[in-house]
């Protein structure tokens, strides 16, 4: 695939990124990755199969996993083959390679993720993350591996065997989000409930990608849920939002302006702390949208509120394209916010007792 000059120095600099020393920095180079897609996989392969730091090379193969694109397979399963390869390394190709699992080439991977699982000689971390990417298949083809693993000389290797999935994540939420990303929501009772919880716990560690990939799990989940169940699991989708904002990243803002745009009523209110937080310009047309059909107060306060936090952050003033596009569309909502926040003209929310 032919990339653009422009495509190409954004991709350099993005992969320099996953190297640099911040996590910060890494996470957000993998997600933009992730969502160039395509254009950068043979450049994260020829990363992640490099002589670059050890960093590098797992955040190169997390970007793989999370973008899916078949050309990672092949150097996923060179690296399971190396028994050299470090032990996080491999792990990260372990995650590759259970993303292909049930593809074309899925007997080649869960073989070499087998082969890696039984090698008593590799690392715990490696046979760990190889055993739960063959934990994406059915029970009972794994049910032989798991009972290979009952005389293991590991002690680690022995539990995760035999306690599972379940029990693993009801101890380690970043376990439970994981899970939820790669193979799929709780669908027992109160499922929705927990993994709110566990997004607030583990929010901050999780890789973006994977919260992103955990919000569209909940937006398809909610659509299909009869009404009694669906609120239960707009509030865990806003719990994924508010992970992700506080964060800094904008990743699934398209998400929450859908969400503005279709809502009929009042969303939680973390919905709008994620606006607030990481909201940008494209956000304030459907939130002076919302709010010219609220017909709730505490609805219509906190819609104001996101609006003045973006507005302030951004710098915006009434001069903003944008601003005019709501002020010709919806000009006695576009006055009232403007007003309600006694916001000034160089775009700062002035404070109501200034007398300014």
């Amino acid at each position: 695939m032919a990339i653009k000059a422009s495509s190409s120095k954004l991709i350099e600099s993005l992969l320099a990124d996953l190297g640099a020393g911040g996590a910060a920095t890494r996470e957000a180079a993998v997600a933009r990755l992730t969502v160039i897609g395509s254009r950068a996989v043979e450049r994260l392969v020829a990363l992640a199969g490099s002589s670059a730091p050890l960093g590098a090379r797992t955040a190169a193969l997390r970007t793989l996993e999370a973008i899916g694109d078949p050309r990672a397979l092949t150097p996923a399963l060179d690296i399971l083959a190396d028994a050299a390869a470090p032990p996080g390394v491999g792990a990260a190709a372990a995650g590759v390679a259970r993303v292909f699992l049930r593809g074309r080439r899925g007997a080649a991977a869960v073989d070499r993720l087998t082969a890696v699982v039984l090698d008593r000689g590799r690392a715990e971390t490696q046979r760990i993350a190889a055993l739960r990417a063959l934990r994406e298949l059915d029970p009972v083809t794994i049910a032989p591996v798991l009972a290979s693993l009952a005389e293991d000389p590991s002690a680690v290797i022995r539990a995760e065997a035999v306690t599972g999935q379940t029990a693993r994540q009801a101890a380690d939420p970043v376990a439970m989000v994981m899970c939820a990303a790669e193979q799929g929501l709780p669908e027992e009772a109160g499922g929705a409930i927990a993994l709110r919880r566990a997004l607030g716990d583990a929010g901050e560690t999780v890789p973006l990608p994977l919260l992103l990939r955990v919000i569209e799990r909940m937006r398809e989940r909610e659509a299909a849920e009869p009404a009694a169940r669906r609120d239960e699991w707009t509030v865990a989708r806003a719990a994924a939002h508010v992970a992700l904002a506080s964060r800094g990243s904008r990743l699934a803002l398209y998400d929450l302006r859908e969400s503005l745009e279709a809502a009929i009523g009042p969303l939680p209110v973390e919905f709008l702390s994620a606006l607030s937080m990481a909201g940008d310009v494209s956000c304030l047309e459907p939130i002076a949208a919302a709010h010219a059909k609220a017909r709730n107060a505490w609805w219509r306060d906190h819609l104001a509120g996101a609006f003045h936090a973006i507005v302030a952050r951004e710098r915006v003033t009434r001069r903003h394209k944008a601003v005019k596009k709501i002020e010709k569309r919806l000009p006695g909502t576009l006055s009232a916010l403007w007003a309600s926040g006694a916001i000034g003209s160089g775009g700062s929310r002035r404070s109501r007792g200034s007398g300014a």
